[in-house]
């Protein structure tokens, strides 16, 4: 039994729970200034992890067939049969019963947005069959995250989670790019649509560099428009100079490397937002905002 839940675990990649998660409980401690309610905070963690779940196993099971022709990920669990597509089925009809059962639990507003938002959730894996811009779904579908904890706890939705939404869809869709780049020749021979595979690796990168300035420019944006105090520019000053070493300075360009380095990028960058807002609830210095 726990081999079996350990191989949903592995299906939906719960590692890369970290690269949003952050950012949401960063939302949450701004819309609550400061730890919610526990029962708040657990049902935030509660709709994270389920909508995540179904979003990644629909994924999964909408890729199968081309998951089977690319060398990469044709041992990933469906084309692998390690777990059937039935039972995948099961498991996002469960998880998405389960993620609108606790936006219920939550309040009346987030509630009526539940199911529309995983649907939506579901949708961005199709979005590689028609526009190499499903990058950019990607990022908007995971940068809808801050946005939700903070209807979570507030009741309605605001400008500043948005912005936050906004900085993380950018991210995500720049790393989303360089993700890509390992799939070209699988992603053309299935006619499948991406910026790597229409413009190449070496463009790809600058798109995904122009993605990551734009973030910047955000997270500058939000520093200066909320009047974020010193914990807030220092968090930024370390993504700036990390994502700088990673696009100009890096020795290697090794696809695997690149990914390697923007995986562990993706937690750093997570996590400095989140204890750059942290900071600044613990020592009283947050200005400006009014839920």
């Amino acid at each position: 039994m726990f081999s079996q839940i350990a191989e949903y675990g592995k299906l939906v990649r719960l590692s890369h729970t970290l690269f949003a998660l952050p950012f949401a409980l960063a939302s949450m401690f701004v819309a609550a200034d400061g730890l919610p309610d526990v029962k708040i905070l657990l049902l935030i963690l509660a709709c994270m992890f389920t909508a995540r779940n179904g979003a990644m196993a629909f994924n999964r099971l909408a890729d199968a067939k081309y998951d089977a022709l690319n060398p990469r990920t044709a041992l990933r669990h469906i084309p692998a049969g390690k777990i059937s597509k039935k039972n995948t089925i099961l498991f996002i009809i469960a998880n998405g019963t389960a993620f609108v059962f606790f936006a219920w639990l939550l309040n009346p507003f987030a509630f009526y947005c539940s199911l529309p938002i995983f649907l939506f959730l579901l949708s961005y894996s199709l979005w590689k069959r028609f526009s190499c811009l499903s990058h950019f779904m990607l990022g908007f579908a995971i940068g809808l995250s801050p946005l939700g904890a903070w209807v979570a706890v507030s009741g309605h939705p605001a400008v500043f989670p948005a912005a936050l939404g906004i900085m993380l869809a950018l991210w995500m869709a720049g790393f989303d790019i360089i993700y890509a780049s390992q799939d070209i020749e699988a992603d053309k021979e299935s006619g499948l649509y991406s910026i790597p595979a229409k413009f190449g690796v070496q463009k790809s990168m600058y798109i995904a560099l122009l993605c990551h300035i734009a973030m910047l420019g955000i997270s500058v944006f939000i520093g200066f428009w909320w009047n974020l105090g010193l914990p807030w520019w220092v968090a930024i000053a370390i993504i700036t100079v990390a994502l700088l070493y990673i696009h100009l300075f890096r020795r290697s360009n090794d696809l695997d490397s690149v990914n390697r380095d923007f995986f562990l990028a993706n937690i750093a960058v997570s996590f400095l937002v989140m204890l750059g807002l942290g900071a600044l609830i613990f020592i009283g210095d947050l200005h400006a905002f009014i839920p």
